[in-house]
């Protein structure tokens, strides 16, 4: 059986999802956990500290595999491609948890809202460097800036939540590996005109 925090992430989870994150009560989430109240509140502080740990916990996991891949011996165009896949996938494998945040987000207090964008601004710095990188070695077009790279291509992905269906004929992996291929073309260095 799951733990007590991992239940309550779970059952907030799910109905924060169904039923959006201010028509979801305290009592509702703990009796879909099968816990107490004050065993919620011995490990979360409020419904908002629940809020903030399900996207937190997707942010953490995709930082860590993202630290990984840029790491990783590759080219650097095949790990731009692999982050880009695996971002998409991970966001469709843990659907409802990014639903949850970007439809819900406002709700943090200002400070956990802060915290968040300061974690997810460095998941997206470290993706930059990618790009840079791929621009500096010349196997990235360079004409286009960085920073406005990767703005479009998170505007993407933060909006799968609008037109995904996870029951659809794309996979995660399909919709990922076309995320990425679409990036990396749009990033191919133009030939010169002669």
């Amino acid at each position: 059986m799951a733990s007590v925090p991992e239940r309550l992430v779970e059952a907030a989870t799910r109905l924060f999802a169904a039923k959006g994150y201010d028509r979801v009560a305290v009592q509702e989430i703990v009796d879909l956990a099968g816990v107490t109240k004050g065993a919620m509140y011995h490990y979360f502080g409020s419904k908002d500290d629940l809020l903030n740990e399900i996207y937190g916990r997707l942010l953490r996991m995709q930082t860590e595999r993202l630290e990984q891949i840029a790491a990783g011996p590759a080219p650097v165009v095949e790990r731009l491609h692999a982050a880009a896949l695996d971002v998409v996938v991970t966001s469709v494998d843990n659907f409802d948890q990014a639903r949850v945040y970007f439809r819900s987000a406002e709700h943090l207090a200002e400070d956990k809202r802060r915290e968040m964008r300061v974690a997810r601004r460095r998941y997206h710095e470290r993706f930059r460097a990618l790009v840079e990188e791929g621009q500096a070695a010349g196997v990235l077009r360079a004409d286009v800036p960085a920073d406005l790279t990767v703005h479009y291509f998170f505007g993407s992905v933060h909006h799968l939540g609008q037109w995904y269906n996870v029951g659809g004929p794309l996979t995660a992996k399909q919709v990922g590996r076309h995320f990425a291929d679409l990036l990396l073309a749009s990033l191919r260095p133009v030939e010169e005109e002669r």
